[in-house]
C-alpha cells in the first residue's frame, strides 16, 4: 500500500530550504539591462532558460521579485512543484506539454495578458530531448505578442544529478552563479507551420548555446 504525503508537507521545507540557500549564493549578472528595459516599456516578456539550469535561475529570480509565471504538470508531482514555486513567489499555470499543456499555455497567456507577468518557460522540458528547443514558447509568444529572452545559469562546480535526462544541476551552498541574459528575440508574425516552428527555434537555440560561459 503507497502512503500518499500530502503535497503541502513536502512543499514548505522545501521552499524553506530554498530560500535559506538561495540567501548563501553569490550572482554575477549580465544582461539585466535587456529584462529591466522592456518591463519599463510595459510590454509583455518570457524567459527561455534550460531545464538543468533552472535550479540556479530561480533562485536568482526569487532575488528580484518580479512577478513570474511558470508551468507545472498535472501530476502528484506537480502539485509538490507548485505549492514549492508559489511559496517563493511565482504564479503556475498547471500542465505540461505531456499532460494538459493546451491549459497550461492558456493559463500561462492569460496570467501574462491579465497581470503582467513574466513567463517563464524551460524549453527543452519537461523530459527533453536535452538542450533542444521545443516549440511551445513560440506559439505563446506569438498569442501574447511577447519579447523572448534567452537565459542562462552557469553554477560553480555545482551538484550535477547525471541519471536525470537533462543532468540536472544543483547549486551547493556559497557558490558563484553567472547568469546571463541576451537580447530580445521577436516571434515572426506569420502563421506558425511546421517549417516556421523549426526555423524560429532553432534560431533561439542558437542564442541560448552563444550565451554566456561556464567557470
Amino acid at each position: 500500500m503507497k502512503i500518499k504525503v500530502k503535497p503541502s508537507l513536502v512543499a514548505a521545507p522545501m521552499a524553506f530550504f530554498y530560500k535559506a540557500l538561495t540567501k548563501t549564493l553569490r550572482f554575477e549578472v549580465e544582461g539585466l539591462e535587456n529584462l529591466i528595459e522592456i518591463m519599463d516599456r510595459k510590454e509583455p516578456v518570457m524567459l527561455a532558460l534550460w531545464h538543468n539550469e533552472l535550479f540556479a535561475l530561480t533562485s536568482y529570480g526569487m532575488t528580484k521579485g518580479f512577478p513570474y509565471v511558470t508551468m507545472a504538470s498535472d501530476s502528484r508531482d506537480g502539485q509538490i512543484i507548485t505549492e514549492t514555486l508559489e511559496r517563493l513567489g511565482f504564479k503556475v499555470a498547471r500542465g505540461s506539454s505531456t499532460r494538459g499543456g493546451v491549459k497550461a499555455m492558456l493559463g500561462m497567456t492569460r496570467l501574462m495578458k491579465r497581470e503582467g507577468c513574466i513567463g517563464i518557460i524551460t524549453v527543452d522540458g519537461p523530459k527533453g530531448p536535452r538542450h533542444k528547443v521545443k516549440q511551445g514558447i513560440l506559439a505563446i509568444a506569438q498569442k501574447t505578442d511577447s519579447l523572448i529572452i534567452p537565459m542562462r545559469g552557469y553554477v560553480e562546480n555545482p551538484m550535477v544529478f547525471k541519471k536525470s535526462w537533462d543532468h540536472f544541476e544543483v547549486a551547493k551552498p556559497f557558490s558563484r552563479c553567472k547568469v546571463f541574459m541576451d537580447k530580445p528575440f521577436k516571434v515572426t508574425d506569420q502563421k506558425l507551420s511546421p517549417e516556421i516552428l523549426e526555423s524560429e527555434a532553432s534560431k533561439i537555440e542558437a542564442a541560448m548555446y552563444n550565451l554566456g560561459n561556464g567557470f
